[in-house]
């Protein structure tokens, strides 16, 4: 059996640490990595698209850092409950012309009793911006440790 630790039931440090996880994650822009973080029939709703299963989510996020290049992840713990928890989020990418964007969101999370999320709910803007405008600028993979969080950036 799969199992993705911290499980549920979540505290505020275990919420924490899963949040974490999941930027890390999709910071790697690994679709076949970040998919193995969901159950093998895991329902999202990602902007106006509805998906279910790995292999799905494989497409999604294939498709996604196709296009959204240079992709930089900031997440943070919104609210937790159970086995539920809430995020917001914003990233910085680029597309194949250059121009630069801050895609702002907030995501609903449900976890299955072996860590693995079975439900994604997210809702996305984009913000076109200068790239004078980025605030996102360590190098491509996880954020360090040190970076200021998005409440540190005031968003």
């Amino acid at each position: 059996m799969e199992t993705r630790p911290p499980l549920p039931p979540f505290t505020r440090d275990t919420a924490v640490q899963k949040v974490r996880a999941a930027e890390d994650g999709w910071n790697t822009r690994d679709p076949q990595r970040v998919s193995l973080a969901y159950t093998a029939q895991s329902r999202w709703r990602n902007r106006a698209e509805f998906i279910t299963g790995r292999e799905e989510i494989v497409g999604l996020l294939s498709r996604k850092w196709a296009r959204e290049l240079d992709y930089r992840l900031i997440k943070e713990l919104w609210a937790f409950a159970g086995n539920r928890i809430a995020v917001r989020f914003a990233y910085e990418w680029h597309d194949d012309a250059g121009n630069w964007f801050r895609s702002y969101g907030n995501e609903n999370w449900e976890f299955d009793e072996n860590g693995l999320m079975a439900v994604r709910h997210a809702s996305i803007n984009d913000l076109p911006i200068k790239e004078a405008d980025r605030k996102f600028h360590w190098p491509l993979g996880r954020r360090p440790d040190d970076h200021p969080s998005l409440s540190d950036l005031g968003m």
